[in-house]
């Protein structure tokens, strides 16, 4: 069976602003007041939460790692409870998921976010039902950009992992793809914009509804 992939935070929705404020929300309570940018910031909130504490103490010049840690749990939690306040759906999407099941592709997620938030997200957005599998960060030792984090994705849904493709929107989604031997599709709507050219992807998604007929000129 052939499988399309998805990554989840800026390939399936834009998800920045919710990340960043979540972050903001710790760097306040650390008495920081110069914040990070829901626009300019925008990058480093696909980075993850490390990655945005990081980036908002070095600014601040007060970063440690063990600070870091000490309030990741804290962003997790503002996160969860307000993770769709500003998160949206990239135009076409669910249109766009209805298409490829038409045409007999299996739909599946492989996100490096936590599952049980990546899992909460889906539902709010009303797409969860639409995939047979959905992996986190945490759903196996490994992440992506290593292979087994893809394949098991693809195995779990009953796909063929030479018959599938990755979606995605970083160099962790094209380095996870390049490893496990997968075509890699990069969205050009994301943060990067038309940048993300430079990582030599398989092809450049520029709307969703380019890509029902992308992937099938893609998976064999």
């Amino acid at each position: 069976m052939k499988s399309v992939v998805f990554d989840l935070d800026g390939t399936l929705a834009d998800t920045s602003a919710d990340l960043i404020a979540a972050a903001n929300a710790c760097l306040v309570d650390l008495g920081i007041d110069q914040t990070l940018d829901p626009v300019a910031d925008a990058l480093t909130a696909f980075a993850g939460g490390r990655a945005m504490l990081t980036l908002g103490m070095k600014r601040a010049d007060c970063f440690t790692q063990e600070a870091v840690d000490g309030q990741y749990q804290n962003l997790l939690a503002h996160y969860e409870k307000y993770i769709d306040t500003h998160t949206t759906l990239y135009d076409g999407v669910i249109d766009t998921l209805d298409e490829l099941a038409r045409r007999g592709y299996l739909l599946g997620v492989c996100t490096n976010k936590p599952a049980y938030l990546a899992e909460e997200l889906l539902k709010r957005l009303g797409i969860r039902d639409r995939f047979l599998a959905m992996l986190g960060a945490d759903t196996l030792p490994v992440r992506k950009p290593d292979p087994v984090h893809l394949w098991t994705t693809i195995d779990q849904m009953g796909g063929q992992r030479d018959r599938a493709v990755l979606i995605g929107d970083t160099i962790t989604d094209r380095d996870a793809a390049k490893n496990a031997d997968v075509p890699c599709i990069l969205v050009s709507f994301g943060p990067e914009g038309d940048g993300v050219n430079r990582m030599a992807p398989s092809a450049l998604l520029d709307h969703y509804s380019q890509l029902p007929d992308l992937v099938d000129r893609i998976i064999p």
